[in-house]
């Protein structure tokens, strides 16, 4: 059974951990005694054996002391030699080194990588000099190519910080609120300063084969009108849009001779051209007028450029869809409007001229009672369509309010009560939802046209509006009061439920379902079901 990790004997640890001396390291190390010391040693010891042996017959015969003493005195200095000999060897061959390998040490670990070694002349230390200050080479210059790597990686993320800046900057300019012009404007004038450029201008691809000049900055009114449409197989921007890539050229002198006049009273260094992409496909591209190299801007600024096309490609998409669906919602409008005056107005017009020739007739036949009847079913004919025409302008002259569909319809509900009495409850159980302004469109002019069939028909003391959702992307909107109600729409006579049907078309455009539930003396229910889009979807049908 293995021990676990938490088991294992720390000495073992240790002894896996422990790195095996170097070969021939007993050996050198005698060397280094035998080489240095033992010669010293032995005749010190030689010395004092002597010194010993002449000691012994001093103290054994006395009578030959007086011939002994300078043989004895003559190795005690002998033996003085040798210890200072011995001193001498060891602070040379051992202390002084040690020093300085303790000096070298000192200074490594105070960050000072040029500290080295002196180098004997002989012996073991020499080597052991030389390796330790060849290490101290390669350390520093270790050290070095590491500095220079953490320097140049600095750069690349300050590179990189500074390019998703750029982005974020971009971005922000191209996702503003207005119009395609005032978006380019405002992109050329963040984009210029943040690299810094003479000039900038924006093409886009036309349909037929050339790329027309919609935004510039920095050029003059005579160069941008010269410059207004181009030929795709002229030059570098025709290029870049029909064929891809960005394209640099030096100075703006081949520009010039196809336009006749200079671009910039002092041309600049390089003139780039990027191409504007939206999903694979190029849609023009943008210019930048520099007064220095675009390669020193780093070394990721190709990437910058291209994501920057690419945010432009996907603002000027937005702006052509955007307005396709403001073309869209326009005609579906004048749809409805005609719609409504064709059942409204329209019939009573039709009414009118029956009315009108049933009083020629009266007249011709000088029956002066039917056409003191005629004229005045005329008066009241003319009487309700001018009511119908002012109901139906006021209508559309209703705009949403400003902060969206509930505080219209809070408002529009007050107005109501305030002018026919009838008491109105609008409540919204709805948080955090959002419609596009079609949808707004489409369910604000419900209700407007439920409270004026409330207010005409119902004869009702009270009604109730609530917005409610599920919880899952659909919501519900009841519009109910406790009047007459209505007889079914199978049973009405020509001309009745016009309002009903717009209704119903308008659900339709959301889109939605409509139910209306109403008996006659029971009052009228209408609910209108519908799924919330995501923001900045255009729904249409």
């Amino acid at each position: 059974m293995s021990a676990s990790p938490e088991q294992t004997d720390p000495g073992q640890s240790r002894l896996a951990n422990w790195i095996p001396p170097a070969d021939g390291r007993r050996r050198k190390s005698y060397w280094l005694f035998l080489n240095r010391l033992t010669l010293p040693l032995i005749c010190l010891a030689a010395v004092f054996a002597a010194i010993g042996a002449a000691s012994f017959i001093v103290m054994s015969f006395p009578q030959h002391a007086d011939k002994l003493y300078p043989a004895l005195a003559l190795l005690l200095l002998t033996g003085m030699a040798l210890i200072w000999l011995i001193i001498a060897r060891v602070r040379h061959n051992l202390v002084e080194p040690l020093a300085h390998l303790r000096n070298w040490s000192a200074g490594m670990s105070g960050g000072n990588l040029s500290a080295r070694l002196p180098v004997p002349p002989r012996g073991e230390f020499r080597e052991l000099a030389i390796d330790i200050n060849r290490l101290s080479d390669e350390l520093k210059s270790l050290t070095i190519d590491m500095d220079a790597r953490v320097r140049a990686q600095t750069v690349r993320l300050a590179r990189k910080t500074q390019s998703l800046d750029i982005l974020y900057d971009v971005a922000s300019s191209l996702s503003q609120h207005g119009d395609l012009d005032k978006l380019l404007e405002s992109f050329l004038d963040t984009f210029i300063e943040l690299v810094d450029a003479r000039a900038a201008t924006v093409r886009v691809l036309t349909d037929d084969g050339q790329t027309r000049l919609v935004a510039s900055r920095g050029l003059a009114a005579n160069v941008v009108e010269k410059d207004r449409m181009m030929d795709t197989g002229l030059c570098q921007c025709g290029w870049a849009a029909t064929e891809g890539g960005i394209r640099i050229q030096h100075g703006t002198q081949s520009c010039a001779k196809l336009l006749g006049l200079p671009m910039l009273k002092r041309d600049c260094q390089e003139f780039v051209v990027v191409p504007v992409i939206y999903q694979d496909r190029i849609l023009g591209v943008y210019n930048l007028f520099l007064d220095r190299p675009m390669s020193a801007m780093g070394e990721d600024i190709h990437d910058l450029l291209n994501s920057i096309g690419k945010h432009l490609g996907l603002a000027l998409e937005k702006a052509r869809l955007d307005s396709q669906a403001r073309q869209i919602a326009i005609m579906e409008e004048r749809n409805i409007i005609g719609n409504e005056l064709h059942d409204s107005l329209a019939q009573a017009l039709v009414g009118m001229r029956l009315q009108v020739k049933m009083l020629g007739e009266s007249l011709h036949t000088k029956d002066l009672r039917t056409s003191q009847h005629e004229v005045q079913s005329l008066k009241t004919s003319i009487e309700e369509a001018h009511a119908s025409l002012r109901e139906l302008l006021a209508n559309y002259r209703l705009k949403i309010d400003e902060r969206g569909l509930v505080p219209a319809v809070a408002g529009m509900v007050e107005r109501f009560s305030e002018e026919t009495g009838i008491n109105v409850f609008f409540h919204n159980e709805c948080r955090n939802f959002s419609l596009t302004p079609l949808q707004e469109s489409q369910i604000f002019h419900i209700v407007k046209e439920a409270l004026s069939n409330i207010g005409k028909h119902s004869n009702a003391r009270n009604a109730r509006i609530l917005l409610n959702g599920d919880g899952k992307g659909v919501y519900s909107l009841l519009i109910e009061d406790d009047g007459e109600g209505m007889a079914p729409v199978s049973a009405a006579r020509p001309g009745e439920h016009i309002g009903l049907s717009v209704m119903r078309e308008r659900a339709e455009r959301l889109p939605g379902d409509l139910t209306i539930e109403s008996e006659p003396g029971e009052g009228t229910r209408i609910v209108l079901t519908f799924p919330v889009a995501p923001a900045g979807v255009a729904v249409t049908k």
